[in-house]
C-alpha cells in the first residue's frame, strides 16, 4: 500500500485551487462540498499558500504547477497536481458519496479509469439510502455506548440491527418507526454467549476462500489460526481482531488439541465471536470434527464454513484431473498419518477400488505406503505425484512412478506439508483432453510448464 488512506476534515478551513478549466472547477466544487473555503487562482506565488489546509493544481502553466507542488510540500501542506503523481503528496480517489458514508477507491495513480469503473459498480450495489442508515447509527452511538459499554456485545447488536427490521425501516424512510424498533431492541438486549465458526481457509490464496469466510473474518473478535494460514488471508480480518496462533507441525504442536478445544470454549463463554481458521476444509483431516464435538458438549453454538481442501486445490494447480472417464472413475481421500502415527489402511481394498488416491500428510510414511500398495498388487510404475506447500508461492511438485517417488521423496522434501496423489489420472496432468502424458521423472516447480 503506497498511499495511506485518510479522510481530511475541511469544514471551515481554507483550500487553494490553482488553474482554470473544467477539471479545476470540479475540484473546487468537491472541496466546497466538503465545507472548505476555496480560493481560485490562475497563477501562483508562494505567499498564496498562507493559511491553506490543502492545495490542488489543474489546468495551470507547468512552471506554476511545479512551484505549487514544491512550495506546498516544503510547508507540509497536502498537495495534488491532477494526473501528476510525481508532483503530488496525495492522490484524489474516486468517491462513492453516501454522506456521511464515504467510500474511496484509488489505484495509486496507476489506473484511475479502473478506479472509476469500480466506483460505478459499488454505486450500483449501495443505494443513496445507505447514507440515512449511517447517519441513524451515528446518532444512536451515544445511547448504544451508554446502554451497552461492552464493545464485542455492542458490535453484535449493531450487526443484528443492520440485518433486521431497524435497518429496513431506515432504508424505507420510516425513521420514527426505526427509533421505536431500536428502543425495543435495546430493552430486550441481554448478554449473550459467543459463537465459534470453524472456517476453512482453502489452500492459502486469499481469493480462494468463500464469501462467507471473508465476511466472518471481517466480523470476528478473535481469529484462532493454524500455521498454514498466510498473511494475505489474515489481512482480511478486522484490524482490531485478536489473533491467536495454535499451529501444528509434524511431531510438534504449538498447542495440543485438548487445549485448543478449551481455548475455543473459553473465548465463546466470554461472549466473543470466534473464527477458528483452518487450512483447507475443517472437516477434511482438519480435526474440525473433534472441535465441533467439544463445543457441542460445552453448549457452545458452532457453525461450519467449508473450504477448498488440498486435494482439489493442489490437483487443480498442477493440472491433474482427479477423475477422468478414461483413467479414474473415483477419488478417495486418505490420511497417511494416523492418530498415533500408525498406518491403518486397507491396501487390498484401495488397490481394487482403483481411481485416484489423495493421501494427506503422507510424506514421512511414503516408503511404508509404497510397500503396502506394492504388497497388495499395485504396479510400481503407477503414476504418482507429491505436491508440497500447495496453494502457496512456495509450492513444489514432484512427479514419478510410485516406487521411484518413494525413493526420491526424502531428499526432495523441504519439510513442508505435502499431498500424495496416486493413480493413472496423474499421467494426464496438464491437458484437459488427456492426450498428453507427463514425464514422470521430472521435478516440476510451480508455474513451470509441465514436461511432456
Amino acid at each position: 500500500m503506497r498511499h495511506f488512506p485518510i479522510f481530511l476534515d475541511l469544514v471551515g478551513r481554507k483550500a487553494l485551487v490553482l488553474g482554470e478549466g473544467e477539471m479545476a472547477e470540479r475540484k473546487a466544487q468537491a472541496l466546497a462540498g466538503a465545507g472548505a473555503t476555496v480560493t481560485r487562482l490562475a497563477r501562483f506565488a508562494p505567499g498564496d499558500l498562507a493559511g491553506m489546509a490543502i492545495a490542488i493544481g489543474a489546468g495551470a502553466p507547468e512552471a506554476d504547477l511545479r512551484a505549487l507542488a514544491e512550495a506546498a510540500q516544503g510547508l507540509g501542506i497536502p498537495v495534488n497536481i491532477v494526473d501528476r503523481p510525481a508532483l503530488s503528496s496525495f492522490i484524489m480517489p474516486a468517491l462513492v458519496d453516501r454522506d456521511p458514508l464515504t467510500i474511496a477507491i484509488a489505484s495509486g495513480g496507476a489506473a484511475p479509469v479502473l478506479a472509476r469503473q469500480i466506483r460505478a459498480r459499488i454505486e450500483a450495489l449501495i443505494p443513496p439510502t445507505y447514507g440515512r442508515l449511517a447517519a441513524f447509527l451515528g446518532r444512536a452511538q451515544r445511547e448504544l455506548r451508554r446502554r451497552i459499554p461492552d464493545l464485542p456485545r455492542r458490535r453484535r447488536l449493531i450487526e443484528r440491527l443492520l440485518g433486521g427490521p431497524v435497518a429496513a425501516l431506515i432504508l424505507a424512510g420510516r425513521e420514527a418507526e426505526a427509533d421505536r424498533a431500536l428502543a425495543a431492541e435495546l430493552d430486550a438486549d441481554a448478554p449473550s454467549p459467543g459463537m465459534v465458526f470453524l472456517v476453512g481457509a482453502g489452500p492459502g490464496a486469499a481469493d480462494l476462500i468463500t464469501l462467507r469466510a471473508q465476511r466472518l473474518l471481517g466480523e470476528a473478535d478473535v481469529i484462532v489460526h493454524d500455521r498454514l494460514i498466510g498473511d494475505d488471508v489474515l489481512d482480511l480480518a478486522r484490524r482490531d481482531a485478536a489473533r491467536i496462533f495454535v499451529g501444528k507441525a509434524r511431531a510438534h504442536h504449538c498447542l495440543p488439541q485438548p487445549e485448543i478445544n478449551a481455548l475455543l470454549i473459553r473465548l465463546a463463554r466470554e461472549g466473543k465471536k470466534v473464527v477458528r481458521l483452518k487450512g483447507g476444509d475443517p472437516f477434511v483431516f482438519g480435526r474440525g470434527g473433534e472441535e465441533a464435538e467439544a463445543l457441542a458438549e460445552a453448549g457452545i453454538a458452532c457453525e461450519i464454513v467449508p473450504g477448498v481442501t488440498a486435494a482439489l486445490a493442489c490437483a487443480a494447480a498442477a493440472g491433474i484431473p482427479l477423475t477422468h472417464r478414461d483413467a479414474a472413475r473415483s477419488v478417495t481421500l486418505l490420511t497417511g498419518h494416523g492418530k498415533e502415527g500408525a498406518i491403518d489402511l486397507d491396501f487390498p481394498t484401495l488397490v481394487r477400488l482403483g481411481g485416484t488416491l489423495a493421501i494427506y500428510m503422507g510424506i514421512t510414511a511414503l516408503p511404508r505406503l509404497a510397500a503396502g500398495f506394492a504388497a497388495a498388487g499395485l504396479a510400481p510404475e503407477t503414476p504418482a505425484a507429491l505436491i508440497e506447500r500447495g496453494g502457496t508461492p512456495a509450492e513444489r511438485r514432484l512427479f514419478a512412478p510410485l516406487a521411484a517417488l518413494a525413493t526420491r521423496a526424502p531428499a526432495w522434501s523441504s519439510g513442508g506439508p505435502a499431498l500424495l496423489l496416486i493413480g493413472p489420472a496423474i499421467a494426464r496432468a496438464g491437458r484437459p483432453d488427456g492426450d498428453a502424458r507427463v514425464n514422470l521423472t521430472n521435478v516440476i516447480p510451480r508455474n513451470h510448464p509441465i514436461s511432456l
